[in-house]
């Protein structure tokens, strides 16, 4: 049967098999999906982590850096682009959790150059779901820097009323994040490293990465195969400034498939980021995470992670919020100029992927190799554990 038309085989297939993985099955299963996209998009070096049944393996391919040249491994830090946002997403709902906010308190309460402005009408909940008021992808280059970001998001006037429309942006959820820091009386970056960050036992995740840590850090490749780092803007840690490995991307997956094991405040923040809120085509959209309901196929997950879906403006059907049901993929996608990410997890099924690459490759290419992988890995998943 084609990958492309096994629409259950993830969320509720028979079990094959079951016990511990041998790491050599799962490096051939990850070889075959993986070497050929390197190659047909010349991509540097990725660091590819599963997760199964809560045993972490890691297969690593090509160069961080190409001069000098130095391999990749777990222990390398890719730019995560956008998958930032769900990192953004758990602070606020972390904040919540604590009672530092309301994620139903509007961004004036905690940016008082935006009480009673249009925007203002928005809710946090709905500004990280990128249905508050039509923002832009970027904050305009011409706008600059915070101070005048605040005057334009005053003056910012919404095409349709907050929660009819989704257009994502990174404004968006980046005022969502703004107003959790002040909430939390903290600069956004320093509540992610210190609060966020070690909550989840992440050692080598940063939004600023320190000295010590630059040898690790690799050099992403442009269109033109030249050595590029990302460039620091507005919202930028709240969108898409953070650096992380594969050892502890695969953790951060191990926690969202089972947050039961974390402490009770993490728990329940983890939880609220799991909730939908919105329908949007073929995926319904939470805070951070992109939800795929079974059974789903992955011209779904395609469709959902397309170009009109994450450049348009597209229509929206609310949703009553609730848990996730069961059989849910969540995933999100995320680049830079020199970097392309992509994490994806099944709780019910125990199993994740996380792909680091130092190369903006196409999302579809992305897609499609995580997709082949993970129908696979499903395999490998006892059905008692999959119903815990």
């Amino acid at each position: 049967m084609p990958v492309n038309r096994l629409a259950i085989a993830l969320a509720c297939s028979t079990i094959l098999s079951a016990g511990a993985v041998e790491t050599s099955t799962v490096k051939g299963i990850v070889d075959r999906a993986v070497q050929p996209v390197m190659a047909q998009y010349g991509v540097a070096g990725m660091a590819v982590a599963v997760t199964i049944d809560g045993q972490a393996m890691f297969f690593n391919y090509g160069l961080a850096s190409k001069s000098p040249a130095r391999p990749v491994t777990e222990h390398t830090l890719f730019e995560l682009g956008s998958i930032s946002k769900t990192f953004t997403a758990t602070l606020a709902t972390y904040a919540e959790v604590r009672g530092k906010l309301s994620l139903d308190d509007h961004p004036g309460k905690y940016l008082p150059a935006l009480e009673g402005s249009a925007l203002d009408r928005a809710t946090l909940r709905e500004l990280g779901a990128y249905t508050a008021a039509g923002l832009p992808l970027q904050v305009p280059d011409e706008v600059g820097n915070d101070a005048r970001t605040l005057a334009w998001l005053r003056a910012w006037q919404p095409g349709a009323a907050p929660g009819a429309e989704r257009r994502y942006s990174n404004p968006s959820i980046g005022l969502m994040g703004r107003a959790t820091a002040v909430a939390l009386q903290s600069d956004f970056g320093d509540a992610l490293e210190r609060q966020m960050f070690p909550a989840f036992g992440l050692r080598h995740t940063h939004v600023r990465i320190p000295q010590a840590a630059m040898a690790d850090y690799a050099w992403g490749y442009n269109a033109d195969n030249k050595p590029v780092r990302v460039t620091p803007g507005v919202f930028d840690a709240e969108s898409y400034g953070v650096k992380s490995s594969a050892a502890d991307m695969v953790r951060y997956l191990q926690a969202n498939i089972e947050p039961a094991r974390l402490d009770p405040t993490l728990r329940r923040a983890v939880e609220g980021t799991q909730v939908g809120f919105y329908e949007v085509g073929a995926m319904v959209q939470g805070l951070g995470w992109e939800q795929y309901r079974a059974p789903f196929t992955l011209q779904r997950l395609l469709d959902g992670n397309s170009t009109r879906i994450s450049l348009e403006t597209n229509p929206v059907t609310p949703l009553a919020p609730a848990p996730a049901p069961e059989g849910t993929l969540f995933n999100k996608t995320g680049s830079t100029g020199g970097f392309g990410a992509y994490a994806a997890f099944i709780p019910q099924r125990r199993i994740g992927i996380v792909l680091l690459a130092n190369k903006n490759y196409p999302i579809p290419a992305r897609v499609t190799a995580a997709y082949a992988i993970l129908h696979q890995l499903a395999s490998f998943t006892p059905q008692e554990t999959a119903s815990r």
